[in-house]
């Protein structure tokens, strides 16, 4: 896993032609704001969770966050441990994104 803030995060997704963005919030959380093209797993219902990463591309490169970077971080542990090819957390989360949003 990598940590990065804001714009490091953003300039690696752009460059990275397999990269998948994943938001481990819940359904409300994703419902009420999201970055856009997402895709949403959240981590806080764990059986699906596990279910839904075991079916991820591992040749893929994920950029996930959640609200403040904690759950986001957790969750690329997971990824890692599954053998994911590379992990890129968003520290601090969507609480500090200033990018563009679905609401």
């Amino acid at each position: 896993m990598t940590e990065l803030n804001q714009k490091d995060w953003e300039e690696t997704r752009l460059k990275t032609a397999n990269s998948v963005l994943l938001d481990v919030r819940s359904e409300e959380e994703f419902d009420a704001i999201h970055i856009p093209n997402a895709r949403m797993i959240d981590i806080r219902q764990p059986q699906a969770f596990m279910e839904e990463v075991q079916t991820l591309d591992k040749d893929k490169e994920y950029f996930v966050y959640c609200r403040s970077g904690a759950r986001s971080a957790q969750a690329c542990q997971v990824l890692d441990q599954l053998g994911v090819a590379a992990t890129y957390n968003l520290v601090g989360g969507i609480l500090g994104w200033t990018g563009e949003v679905v609401e």
